[in-house]
């Protein structure tokens, strides 16, 4: 299972603008181990704006 605080400080970290595409996004929870519809709401809690959706998966 998945730390998710450390996931959020580890967004915050990675993407200081409070920004993240959708192809980023993807990449970043797979390499974390974090279910996609996870990430959507971790990037929430972290401020993060998902951009260029391709999929609806956020």
């Amino acid at each position: 299972m998945v730390d998710k605080q450390k996931v959020v400080k580890k967004l915050k970290e990675m993407f200081p603008d409070g920004k993240i595409s959708c192809s980023e996004a993807r990449g970043v929870a797979d390499e974390l181990g974090v279910k996609l519809g996870e990430m959507g709401e971790l990037c929430d809690e972290a401020g993060i704006k998902v951009f260029g959706c391709e999929l609806g998966c956020f």
